[in-house]
């Protein structure tokens, strides 16, 4: 018979690793669903069923490395090089625009090849700037109610980010680190007289830009009018909705579907929603949109247990580089969103993103374990 003392324990245990074990629980359940989902969309590959899904594999076991790495690091020691993962970051950015040292594919120039792997800048630059961000807000948290401290400096910090992505180019990339970086500073208690301006003045200078790109523009008429432009511009985003309607609420069966036999452009990656769509149905659908939810809600209610600043900023920002990405990429593959290429977390082909995503996993995580312990525990954690 449990003891009263034995229900207290075990009930003391759940919350303490509950949080933990539910994020956990909802990341494998999608990065085996996208290594399932992977084998069908490879279909129409010359060299196999399996290509994608044993590439996303070996990325794979690189990633959970590295979430281990960020889940047992202690992120208060790494906060004095703050300053040299800033100068590192922006390195990277400016390597990757030259030529011989990044590699342009389909106009852009977002990769640097780095021999048997090619890694996108963009998604580790993106870690650096939560952390960089978070660091600094949390430094000079008693003085951002001003504009030189509280909103020039940092908005400085992911504005110099925000233009250097813009170039490769990679607009979505680009916005969806400037909505975070907002966030973020809007969240540790910066002033909306200054935030709010800026905010409008960005999206407009971005709105010009788009104007002004050829490709982009075509993107946003297409947008606009997708059945008049099934045949063309909208071809690839009029296909994913086929998809959607063909799957119905049950699906046509894992490796049935048609539209990954070379129908559906980027099945295996930004479009890969669609497929899970047509093959497996509403239900997996649901069930992927309810998964980042459920990811949402327990960290977002958790973050009351921060211990300071830094770490509710730290890991709210990793949870947005998570959540933001996910929802761009529904509103895009539902017609929600104009087309652009942003690949579903934890599902979508690719293994910068798939390595990015397993240290904002790490992150969050670690926060939790350090706030599960108790007072004397979590200082002995910090002195080892």
């Amino acid at each position: 018979m449990i003891t009263e003392a034995r229900r207290i324990d075990w009930g003391l245990q759940a919350r303490r690793w509950g949080p933990t074990l539910l994020v956990l629980f909802a990341v494998i359940s999608l990065t085996l669903l996208g290594l399932i989902v992977l084998y069908s969309a490879g279909r129409a590959e010359a060299t196999g069923a399996s290509t994608y899904m044993k590439k996303q594999a070996m990325w794979l076991v690189l990633a959970i490395g590295v979430f281990y790495f960020a889940y047992r690091l202690d992120l208060e020691r790494l906060r004095p090089l703050a300053p040299w993962i800033a100068i590192v970051a922006l390195l990277l950015l400016i390597a990757v625009l030259v030529p011989g040292i990044g590699r342009k594919v389909n106009g852009a120039r977002r990769w640097i090849d780095l021999g048997p792997m090619n890694m996108q800048v963009s998604d580790f630059v993106k870690i650096a700037l939560i952390f960089v961000l978070a660091h600094y807000l949390a430094a000079n948290q008693r003085l951002l109610d001003t504009f030189k401290r509280g909103f020039l400096i940092p908005g400085i910090l992911f504005g110099v980010v925000f233009v250097m992505i813009l170039l490769q180019p990679d607009y979505g990339t680009a916005l969806l680190c400037a909505i975070v970086g907002t966030c973020m500073l809007f969240l540790a208690g910066a002033r909306m007289l200054y935030i709010i301006p800026s905010a409008i003045i960005g999206l407009f200078l971005f709105a010009v830009a788009i104007i002004h790109d050829p490709v982009r523009i075509r993107r946003i008429m297409a947008f606009m009018d997708v059945e008049g432009n099934k045949s063309d511009s909208a071809y690839q985003l009029w296909q994913g909705i086929l998809a959607f309607g063909a799957g119905g609420l049950g699906g046509v069966g894992l490796g049935n579907g048609r539209q990954q036999m070379a129908f559906l452009p980027e099945a295996h990656t930004d479009f890969i929603f669609p497929i899970i769509g047509e093959e497996l149905g509403f239900f997996f659908t649901i069930g992927v949109v309810l998964a980042f939810a459920l990811i949402f809600v327990v960290v977002v209610w958790n973050l009351r247990r921060a211990s300071n600043l830094f770490q509710f900023l730290l890991t709210i920002g990793a949870l947005l580089l998570i959540i933001l990405q996910a929802l761009i990429n529904f509103g895009v593959v539902t017609g929600l969103l104009p087309t652009k290429g942003m690949s579903l977390p934890f599902i979508s082909y690719g293994g910068s993103n798939l390595l990015a995503l397993a240290a904002c996993v790490g992150i969050i995580l670690n926060h939790f374990r350090l706030w599960a312990l108790g007072p004397q525990q979590r200082a002995c954690e910090l002195e080892v």
